[in-house]
């Protein structure tokens, strides 16, 4: 037997019993990602024995088994968090709960519970994300939910799963408008609005730290790190090699990685050294604004150099600060999709312009051409031999800058993704052995090499370059976009930016050539059914559409809603404002809704029709009766009146009511349409004489 005729003849409880497990499990599918293996197994293998269960028609487990199996989720979920108070360990209980309530479904009150916990579990996804895709999955599985639920309130007999979703489809869209209302209108009041982030689970992107390897690793990564939209004619960029978007300064060095001092002393110490950024800036602004993706960091991205203070919507980041080293930081993490608007100049000068100090231990310079004792004794020596030679010395610092740049080029150095791992002396590596790596084998040995030759230097990540998404004019900026470059201090002229990637790989600076990671077995599968144009061109809609979620969505603000109340005459708008404007549109609406149902279910139901033209017929005859009489007391009631020839009449009566309130009330319009002929053809009843 085909399973589509296994299913019709399967009861009706058993069938609507499958129907509302496999809608429980495409609500629990998406916090697979976030729930510990043995939940997600677990409550797979629960929703499995309901179903299974349900297809044999067998009897439910003993109320016993139940709670046992909630003793061992809870031991579980206490062994995999020590705790069970918090967002992840909640959420994992409550999808064992979810899948555990389905043992117990023996009436429909049970029935009811996991209604609401699966509408608490579709909510709590967005606990994680509030991505689009997320979104849509989710109002698939509303629908679901509410075919469910009206399935579940329908006369017994067999009424197919297509009509109660339709009636569930009427009703979400009868709601949207309360709903759209809602989201508008309803006041943004932080820290009320949103839900706490767990700030223990990472997310990739930039650290505050570089080790040899780690920004490599984002090369694989390629989601959206930034979107960026530029005030200029055509969203026109600069050209992509001028493309810098600075992130963590990394000053200090211990031999194997780089780390932030600006990190480990704090936002305290951020706001009072704006100061001695002492920056410069000419030439024309460039104006920008910045969607920018969590990373539970506090660090902005910004493009080289931004001396006004990004304007930050929302409260959710705080506000901005500068460090001496020209990153911007936010007073929080940015745990949710972040827009602000920046302006930089990309003519810069900044950084203390005199001259290097040897002797005072103090001086910041000095700090920044500190190497460990023994670290990299050959990059040590190469530095020597290059100071050594005539044009150096005759040139100064940037001939030796020029001099380490041409080894670059000439000296059999490559670009790659998997120079193989690196030991304790990894500059020493990268320019005597390997002679291969990544931007930041290439910095960081860079970096040495100048420390080495007692030039202050310090390495900057970020991103570089971008790809202008031809649908919505946004520049996107991705993971596999990070790169690390160095800054290098010269005197009268401050920090000046060389990035030696480019003297190894020019088409990474400039060009926009990415190394890619190797391509999976399902996405040369796919790249040999649709074209890479046409791959491509779905990838850049789907990200404009993704983008104006995040844009309008996401990023829907308590600074947009007042925005939209000035927009509607209101001069200084407050959250109160909101507040009484909510609760006029609300109580409005829900007025003019009941007021229409009532008007509809008056003047559009046809059975009412039907016994309101019975009556009026009636009291035409002589019997007036009350609107709020039934119909079988009207059959009483007029053969009291009429005697024997209000037989037919009462019998049509009675059929009426049969109609409305018997076990074919959900029958199809047909048999209304039979009493309506049947009322024409009626012999009337005549009044008794006096």
């Amino acid at each position: 037997m085909r399973l589509p005729q296994t299913l019709t003849a399967l009861p009706r409880e058993a069938r609507d019993t499958l129907f509302m497990l496999l809608v429980i499990a495409w609500v629990i599918a998406p916090q697979s990602a976030h729930l510990p293996l043995w939940a997600s197994a677990f409550a797979a293998a629960l929703l499995l024995w309901r179903g299974a269960l349900a297809w044999r028609g067998q009897p439910l487990p003993r109320p016993w088994v139940a709670a046992l199996l909630l003793a061992l989720a809870l031991a579980a979920t206490w062994a995999s968090y020590r705790t069970i108070i918090g967002r992840d360990p909640g959420v994992t209980l409550i999808v064992i709960l979810l899948g555990l309530k389905t043992l117990e479904m023996r009436a429909r009150r049970d029935a009811m519970v996991i209604f609401f916990l699966g509408f608490f579990t579709l909510l709590s996804n967005f606990f994680f994300s509030q991505s689009l895709a997320v979104a849509a999955a989710m109002l698939v599985g509303l629908l679901g939910l509410l075919t469910a639920l009206v399935n579940a309130h329908l006369p017994v007999g067999r009424p197919p799963l297509a009509r109660s979703l339709r009636m569930a489809a009427r009703m979400a869209l009868l709601g949207a408008p309360i709903m759209l209302v809602l989201f508008m209108l309803f006041p943004r009041m932080a820290p009320l609005w949103g839900m706490p982030n767990d700030e223990r689970i990472g997310r990739s992107g930039l650290s505050g730290s570089m080790e040899v390897g780690n920004i490599a690793a984002l090369a694989l990564d390629d989601s959206v790190a930034l979107r960026v939209l530029f005030d200029t004619p055509g969203n026109a960029a600069p050209p992509q090699s001028q493309l810098y978007f600075r992130g963590p300064v990394l000053g200090q060095f211990d031999g194997r990685s780089w780390r932030s001092t600006s990190m480990q002393n704090g936002p305290a110490w951020v706001a009072s050294s704006t100061a001695a950024a002492n920056l410069q800036v000419q030439g024309e602004p460039l104006r920008y604004a910045v969607t920018l993706e969590p990373h539970r960091r506090p660090w902005l991205l910004v493009l080289d150099a931004a001396p006004e203070r990004p304007e930050i919507s929302g409260t959710a980041a705080g506000s901005a600060f500068m460090g001496s080293d020209l990153q911007w930081f936010a007073t929080r993490a940015i745990t949710e999709v972040t827009r602000y608007r920046a302006t930089s100049y990309p003519q810069f000068r900044h950084g203390p312009l005199g001259h290097v100090d040897n002797a005072r231990g103090t001086d910041p310079l000095v700090f920044l051409t500190y190497l460990p004792d023994q670290s990299n004794p050959r990059t040590a020596l190469l530095a020597q031999q290059l100071l050594a030679e005539p044009a150096v010395q005759a040139g100064g610092t940037p001939a030796l800058i020029e001099a380490a740049l041409q080894r670059l080029r000439t000296g059999g150095y490559t670009y790659t993704l998997e120079p193989g791992l690196y030991g304790e002396h990894s500059a020493d590596e990268f320019w005597f052995d390997k002679k291969a790596g990544f931007c930041e084998h290439i910095a960081s040995a860079f970096a040495v090499l100048m420390r080495a030759a007692k030039v202050p230097a310090r390495i900057v990540t970020g991103y570089q370059g971008g790809e202008r998404n031809d649908v919505d004019g946004y520049w996107t900026v991705r993971q596999s976009d990070a790169h690390a470059w160095t800054e290098v201090w010269l005197e009268g002229r401050g920090w000046v930016r060389v990035d030696p990637t480019g003297a190894v790989s020019p088409g990474r600076v400039g060009q926009f050539q990415r190394l890619l990671a190797p391509r999976s077995l399902f996405s040369n599968a796919m790249g040999a059914v649709i074209s890479p144009g046409m791959s491509q061109q779905l990838r850049a809609v789907w990200e404009a559409a993704n983008n104006r979620w995040n844009q309008w969505v996401l990023n829907y603000t308590q600074t947009r809603q007042l925005d939209l109340l000035k927009s509607i005459g209101f001069e200084t708008p407050s959250w109160q404002d909101l507040a009484r404007l909510l609760a006029g549109v609300v109580g409005a609406v829900a007025l003019a809704g009941a007021a229409w149902a009532l008007w509809e279910r008056r003047q559009h139901d046809p059975w009412l029709r039907l016994l309101a033209s019975t009556r009026q017929r009636l009291a035409r005859a002589g019997l007036a009766l009350p609107d709020s009489t039934p119909p079988r007391r009207m059959a009483q009631l007029a053969q009291a009146h009429f005697g024997a020839s209000a037989d037919p009449l009462a019998q049509w009566l009675v059929q009426l009511e049969q109609k409305r309130y018997g076990a074919s009330a959900a029958a199809a319009p047909a048999q209304l349409r039979r009493l309506q002929r049947q009322a024409r053809q009626l012999p009337w009843p005549i009044a008794p004489s006096a």
